[in-house]
């Protein structure tokens, strides 16, 4: 959607000189794109390609979005066909938090996994296609729709079915354990992938029903580097925590993914004389240089990252693209928290919003306002270390949904394995802990699912947001 680009109105001014530069006479406009097209083209000149929009389009049976092919036997998206291919290898079981049947649209998809499961197999996608799909040399083009029976269809999406599987496997003594990705959810554990990259919007009022979903199941000892979130049951004493070493291996990368971070403060100049009134267009400008300031640091982190030769430039230039905003948005709440809720916030209690500027305020923006106030108080508790803000970074960036990438299956492996990295550093460095890796793992759908309401928000409407978020949070902060 394009963002309302208006400038926004100046506000009152005040005497005296700010310590920042005075307001431009048109307010410069935040990038087009979410990131510099030039600076990124440093990395590789000419690789920087745009779809062909004249391609013929095929409408997706699931949510509408354009189709790329016949699918586990329909015409779907690449969305819909990743998430199915997931939901069934990785047995998951959904939960809709609704009447079960949520609206499903290239924008809605990703609000409700359950409604969207099953809309793929009352569509005809056939599980059973799902391992000749993903096997070498092709796909088995002869299998098509299918079409199963409304208890069938029950079965699945209440987990029956896989649990069935799962004991035939068992007392056919399966022992194939061999890889973390090999039937990993014979327990209904969400893998890496399909948590991070489906739930960017799991409600706030949700986040109960879903942890209760996976509460008290338990891991099977083969799977000691699997995901284990939710595992602890809500009811029962949990064990005496066990000593245990870091995996050399894992420590190598997280250092490596710190290295690669610029956590110096921020340089944008950010003081005020007292008594100086900040005006609403003076404020936008400060933000969006903050804005710009953050950006280039994340395109120089892309540049050092351990995997940097594993991807194409074109990638890089879609996972940017789309992720740029969270990724400002999980550094602002986590590394330069000090400097966005103490300095920033000082230059917007200088700033006094119109009648018409509270007046004109949407929905939309209070919606965001009230889950920023949550994940800072989140982030807050949570005190997250320079390690697990690196490797959070990491996941939220190897997002394998992303439309055009060239690797999704690379990604995948990519995000599965910074995952269990952050798992096993969390697991060693907070024993006490045991909660600790599925409370961050949370935080990251709610920061996808704010960062895409924000570029709903009128760009005149951000200054007075940010002066209520950094405001309220600063108050809270300093009554603890």
């Amino acid at each position: 959607m394009e963002r309302d680009e208006r400038p926004p109105s100046g506000g009152g001014g005040g005497g005296g000189s700010a310590g920042f530069l005075e307001p431009p006479a048109a307010l410069p406009p935040p990038p087009r794109n979410g990131f510099c097209q030039d600076e990124l083209a440093e990395l590789d000149p000419g690789t920087i390609s745009v779809p062909d929009d004249r391609a013929e389009q095929r409408t997706c049976l699931i949510c509408g979005d354009r189709a790329t092919g016949l699918h586990y036997g329909i015409i779907s998206c690449e969305g819909c066909k990743g998430f199915f291919k997931r939901s069934i290898c990785n047995k998951r079981v959904y939960r809709c938090s609704r009447d079960k049947n949520c609206v499903m649209s290239r924008k809605q998809r990703n609000r409700c996994q359950y409604c969207r499961l099953l809309k793929c197999l009352q569509m005809g996608m056939n599980r059973k296609a799902i391992r000749e799909d993903g096997m070498p040399g092709g796909r088995n083009k002869s299998i098509g729709p299918v079409q199963i029976s409304e208890e069938e269809i029950e079965r699945i999406m209440s987990g029956q079915e896989f649990e069935e599987e799962a004991n035939h496997w068992s007392n056919h003594g399966d022992s194939d354990h061999s890889s973390p990705g090999n039937r990993a959810s014979e327990s209904n554990q969400p893998s890496p992938g399909s948590t991070l990259s489906s739930s960017r919007s799991v409600e706030l009022n949700g986040f109960m029903a879903f942890r209760e979903q996976y509460v008290g199941m338990s891991v099977p000892p083969h799977y000691q580097y699997i995901p284990h979130l939710f595992s602890y049951s809500a009811h029962s004493p949990l064990l005496p925590p066990q000593a245990r070493s870091l995996d050399p291996q894992s420590y190598s990368l997280i250092h490596q993914l710190v290295s690669a971070e610029d956590l110096e403060p921020l340089g944008t100049p950010m003081l005020i004389e007292d008594g100086y009134a900040v005006t609403q267009a003076e404020l936008f400008a400060l933000l969006c240089r903050l804005a710009d300031e953050l950006l280039f640091r994340q395109i120089a982190w892309i540049k050092k990252l351990p995997f940097f030769c594993e991807l194409s430039i074109k990638d890089y230039t879609c996972l940017l693209s789309s992720t740029w905003q969270e990724l400002i948005l999980l550094s602002s709440l986590t590394v330069y928290s000090k400097q966005i809720f103490g300095e920033l916030a000082d230059v917007t209690a200088k700033y006094s919003p119109s009648d018409e500027e509270l007046h004109r305020f949407s929905d939309e923006g209070m919606e965001v306002i009230e889950r920023l106030i949550y994940l800072y108080h989140k982030f807050h508790q949570l005190k997250v270390s320079n390690e697990e803000y690196a490797c959070m970074k990491a996941i939220n960036f190897l997002n394998q949904d992303i439309r055009g990438l060239a690797s999704a299956s690379q990604l995948e492996q990519l995000n599965k394995r910074y995952w269990y990295i952050c798992q096993d550093f969390t697991e060693y460095k907070y024993t006490h802990q045991p909660n600790r890796f599925p409370d961050l793992m949370m935080c990251l759908p709610e920061i996808r699912y704010i960062a895409g309401k924000m570029v709903n928000v009128p760009l005149e409407q951000l200054p007075l947001l940010f002066k209520v978020v950094l405001h309220s949070c600063k108050t809270s902060a300093g009554k603890e």
